[in-house]
């Protein structure tokens, strides 16, 4: 990973300009490259932007890192797909109820896969130091925990108290992958509900792209500027796509799927070999991911709508249409 001069500086010179950074999913995921370190956004089974995720497996990254505050199954599907070597997070389970992967389990103790774990609160100032642009910053959460021994965090003395701190190493992302509910062609951002690490993690980032439900223009986004979560300035591609996290919910127009992840679980029962089957079944063979849609069932996608409008009221995203 990049030191913080190095991360500081790549952040410099990269180009701010207002300009139209409307692509494609599939344009926007060829801006990250076999090793690069990548943040996920949202948390859990919350936001996450599953479109992304499943272009970057189709698409054959390799020796990718990933940072991720709390992880559902979606590493398992990283992992059996060979696009992963490093995971960093501070949990990793599957959906609702949650539970330990069988898969992770057995990729970790063979070691064919590395994790590394920190607390929440640990990762979250990691990238808060890389937004800040400072090599470190300090907290008291890990102090006294097995965390210390297996990750990075420093425990020194403050030398104005003379207290025990830890020490948490910033870190850069080369590539924040993030979902909003609404973003304008120039990649003004904006976030409804928990914004989770995603501001940091795109401020802290080389290269951000952001998929949306909804791409509004200029004039909308103006109109509720103070809504805005992320900076046109630090991102490099939009790309709109409703139903980005299905399964997984986003606030204000869908809930999750958890019947898929009673499903998932009857693959991931079966090991590698059924996640393997899952991955055939939604991430190869749909050409599309309104293909990867059309698997699901169709009340299984107007429900999780219609929970969430008797919540929010009218869901703006586009329903999709088999």
């Amino acid at each position: 990973m990049l030191s913080f001069i190095e991360a500081r500086r790549r952040i410099e010179s990269k180009d701010k300009g207002l300009r139209e950074k409307v692509v494609n999913l599939e344009e926007a995921v060829k801006l990250i490259s076999n090793g690069d370190t990548v943040f996920i956004g949202g948390c859990y089974y919350s936001r996450t932007p599953m479109a992304t995720i499943r272009e970057i497996i189709r698409q054959g990254k390799r020796d990718l890192t990933i940072i991720r505050g709390l992880t559902c199954y979606e590493a398992s599907l990283l992992f059996v797909s060979g696009t992963v070597k490093k995971l960093i997070t501070s949990w990793y389970g599957i959906g609702a109820p949650p539970h330990t992967s069988k898969v992770m389990r057995k990729y970790i103790e063979e070691k064919r896969t590395e994790l590394e774990e920190w607390s929440h609160l640990g990762i979250a100032l990691r990238l808060h130091g890389g937004m800040m642009g400072v090599p470190y910053l300090p907290m008291l959460s890990m102090l006294g925990s097995d965390l210390m021994k297996q990750c990075d965090a420093k425990e020194v003395l403050c030398p104005f108290t003379n207290e025990k701190l830890c020490l948490v190493p910033s870190v850069f992302p080369d590539v924040a992958i993030i979902h909003a509910q609404r973003a304008d062609p120039y990649g003004n951002a904006q976030i409804f509900g928990l914004p989770y690490f995603d501001k940091d993690a795109a401020l802290a980032s080389g290269k951000v792209i952001i998929t949306c439900e909804e791409l509004v223009s200029r004039n909308t986004m103006r109109r509720t500027w103070q809504r805005a979560t992320i900076p046109f300035f630090c991102v490099d591609a939009v790309a709109e796509v409703p139903f980005g996290c299905f399964p997984h919910e986003c606030q204000g127009y869908y809930e999750s799927g958890f019947e898929h992840f009673e499903e998932y679980d009857t693959f991931e029962e079966k090991g590698e070999d059924g996640v393997r089957e899952y991955l055939k079944k939604y991430i190869y063979e749909p050409a599309t991911f309104g293909g990867y849609l059309d698997l699901f069932p169709t009340n299984l996608l107007t429900e999780s709508v219609k929970r969430m409008e008797n919540i929010y009221g009218k869901q703006r995203a586009k329903v999709h249409k088999k």
